[in-house]
C-alpha cells in the first residue's frame, strides 16, 4: 500500500469541490514527509479574492477534541474522575436524579441523555434532523448575541431527555460540552478558554489556533457562506458572529496546517498520555446532528477509509464555514479541510436533505486526501 500522493489529483479534487458549488476550499495532506497544501477558488465572491492554504477558519465542533483533551489531562491529575457523576461536580446544573446518573465520561462521548440546547436558545431554529420547519431569521437576529453558558445548558437539561445516561446510541449535544467547559472551570479556578489555550493549544505549538474572544477573525481568512438549505439565496456572509452561542465547544479558528499538527501529537501521546490516548479511543455508537451514526470516542470520531484503513479525528460545522480533519491510526497519513460555505444542500419535502453535486465531490476528495480505495469515501 503506497503512501504518498499525487500533488497534481490533489488539486484536480479540490478544483472539483469548487466547481461543484463550494465558493473556496482549501487543505493540507501529509504522507510521511510529503507535505501538500492547496486551494481553490474565492475567499470573497464580491472581490474574488483568492482562497488560500494558509488561511485562518472557524473549525467548529473540531474543538470538541481539544476541550476533550483538556479535560483529559485533569483526569490524568486526578481532578476529575471520568466515572464520577457530574452532579458531585455542578450539582447547580444537573441536579437530582441526572446529576448522579450521568457521568464525566458520558458527557465526553455523548452518551448522557442530554439534549441539544440550540432549538431552544434560536427560538426560530428546528433541531436536526427535522430541517423543514427551520427559517435563517435567528442568524441574522443573534450575530452579536451574548448568550449565558449556565442558560444555555440550562434549556438542555430542562429539555426531555434524548436518551438513557451510558446507554449507546448516544446523542450529540453541545450541551455535554459546555457542561465540561464549566466543570474545567470549576477544578482549575480559570476560564475553560486559558485552560485550553495554555494546556492544550500553546503545549502543541499551535500558532494560529485561538478560541476568540469577540466575533472577528484576526488574520488572513475567507467570508463564511451560510445558505441555510437553500433558505438564504444567495448565501450570506457570517464570518463576523459571536460564538458565546457554542463557547469552547465549537468555537476555535485555526488553519489546516494546525489541525495536521494537533491530530499527529495528539495521537503520538504527547498531549494526553498512551494510556488516557487508550481511554479516547474506546467508540460507542453516537447519533450526529444530521441523523448520522458515527463512532465516538471521547473527543474523537473513528472513520473507517475503504483500502486505508482506521483513521482517527473530528469534523465541524459553523455558520458558512466547516472543516474535517483526519489521521491515520499509525499517522503516517494526515488530511485537513476547510470549506467556506454550509448547508448547500436543499430541502426534499419530507424535510431532509436533498442529494448535490458538492456531496461527491467533497466526498472524493476526502478518499484522495486519506489514499482511499478509487470509488470509495470515508464512512
Amino acid at each position: 500500500m503506497s503512501n504518498s500522493f499525487d500533488p497534481d489529483e490533489l488539486q484536480a479534487a479540490l478544483e472539483a469541490v469548487h466547481r461543484a458549488g463550494v465558493p473556496g476550499v482549501f487543505a493540507e495532506a501529509r504522507a510521511g514527509e510529503q507535505i501538500w497544501r492547496g486551494a481553490a477558488g474565492v475567499a470573497d465572491l464580491a472581490t474574488g479574492r483568492p482562497v488560500t492554504a494558509d488561511m485562518r477558519h472557524r473549525v467548529g465542533s473540531i474543538t470538541k477534541t481539544f476541550t476533550a483533551a483538556a479535560v483529559l489531562q485533569l483526569v490524568e491529575a486526578g481532578e476529575i474522575g471520568l466515572d464520577t457523576p457530574i452532579g458531585h461536580y455542578l450539582p447547580d446544573l444537573v441536579p437530582g436524579e441526572r446529576g448522579a446518573a450521568i457521568t464525566v465520561e458520558m458527557l465526553i462521548n455523548h452518551t448522557s441523555g442530554l439534549a441539544e440546547y440550540l432549538p431552544h436558545a434560536y427560538p426560530s431554529l428546528a433541531a436536526f434532523p427535522d430541517l423543514a420547519r427551520t427559517t435563517p431569521k435567528s442568524l441574522d437576529d443573534n450575530r452579536f448575541s451574548k448568550f449565558s453558558w449556565d442558560e444555555l445548558i440550562g434549556l438542555g437539561v430542562a429539555a426531555p431527555a434524548v436518551g438513557v445516561p451510558g446507554k449507546p446510541p448516544g446523542v450529540y449535544s453541545n450541551t455535554n460540552y459546555l457542561l465540561l467547559c464549566r466543570l474545567m472551570e470549576s477544578v482549575t479556578a480559570t476560564s475553560a478558554e486559558k485552560f485550553i489555550t495554555r494546556n492544550v493549544i500553546e503545549r502543541a505549538g499551535l500558532r494560529d489556533t485561538e478560541l476568540p474572544a469577540g466575533p472577528e477573525i484576526d488574520g488572513p481568512h475567507s467570508q463564511h457562506y451560510e445558505a441555510w438549505f437553500g433558505m438564504i439565496d444567495p448565501p450570506r456572509d457570517y464570518s463576523v458572529y459571536d460564538m458565546s452561542w457554542v463557547g469552547p465547544s465549537a468555537s476555535l479558528i485555526s488553519t489546516v496546517a494546525d489541525l495536521n499538527r494537533f491530530f499527529d501529537l495528539l495521537l503520538a501521546g504527547e498531549i494526553i498520555s498512551r494510556a488516557m490516548l487508550e481511554r479516547m479511543q474506546r467508540t460507542v455508537a453516537v447519533i450526529s446532528f444530521e441523523g448520522k451514526t458515527v463512532d465516538y470516542g471521547l473527543g474523537l470520531h473513528r472513520m473507517e477509509v475503504p483500502g486505508r484503513g482506521t483513521f482517527w479525528g473530528h469534523d465541524g460545522s459553523v455558520w458558512g464555514g466547516g472543516a474535517i480533519s483526519l489521521t491515520s491510526a499509525d499517522r503516517t497519513r494526515q488530511a485537513s479541510v476547510a470549506l467556506n460555505l454550509q448547508r448547500w444542500n436543499t430541502l426534499a419535502p419530507s424535510g431532509r436533505p436533498q442529494p448535490h453535486a458538492i456531496d461527491d465531490a467533497f466526498a472524493a476528495l476526502l478518499r484522495t486526501l486519506t489514499g482511499g480505495r478509487p470509488g470509495s469515501s470515508p464512512r
